[in-house]
């Protein structure tokens, strides 16, 4: 296992102490895949565990899951677009990722994974992770598994893990379609697991 990927295999046996002392302030990018409905429940978590959580969407997420229920279980704006007001742009590019400790993907498709490493930026999750680069980034990658064997996609993989960006996932299960393959998107649990790992490790 690399430095940049997590150790998950029991996450259900974790109490999220760290998080929960440190409260951190976390930005939650959400692309267009099916799993998106699970990072709903994610962002109540981290809320639950004091974390303060602003979330960014791309329009294809929103296609999956309404910005209202980050908007509910987070009590903060959900952005989604770069198109508006120059205050209402300060405040949801440069600004989020100066107020953010740790940038989290979930799920990180294939397409965001690919901008990410190339460093396109043609809407907002996009510019804003071009610019993160130096945050703690954490991406739960989720795609069909035909896809995630894309010799593509894992050098778009590899370019991120060489720029320091931590994996958590993906596993095999069984995926969209029916199939059972690798490409599933880690647990909530997971996901918070492999977040107070990196908590832990900026502390020390």
């Amino acid at each position: 296992m690399s430095e940049q990927e997590t150790n998950t295999d029991a996450p259900e046996a974790l109490s999220f102490s760290i998080i929960q002392a440190r409260k951190p302030c976390v930005l939650l990018g959400v692309s267009g895949g099916v799993s998106a409905y699970k990072v709903v429940d994610l962002a109540s978590k981290l809320t639950a565990l004091g974390a303060s959580v602003k979330t960014v969407m791309t329009d294809n997420a929103c296609r999956f899951v309404g910005a209202k229920s980050f908007e509910v279980v987070t009590c903060s704006a959900v952005f989604t677009t770069l198109w508006s007001s120059p205050e209402e742009y300060k405040s949801t590019h440069i600004a989020l990722l100066d107020w953010a400790q740790i940038v989290v993907v979930a799920p990180a498709t294939a397409n965001i994974i690919g901008k990410a490493a190339n460093g396109i930026c043609d809407d907002l999750l996009s510019t804003t992770l071009c610019a993160a680069w130096h945050k703690p980034m954490l991406l739960a990658p989720a795609m069909n598994c035909n896809m995630w064997a894309n010799p593509a996609v894992q050098r778009n993989i590899q370019t991120l893990k060489d720029a320091g960006v931590r994996l958590v996932g993906p596993f095999e299960g069984r995926l969209a379609n029916g199939t059972i393959g690798m490409g599933r998107m880690a647990e909530p649990q997971q996901i918070l697991a492999a977040i107070q790992e990196i908590l832990l490790q900026m502390q020390g």
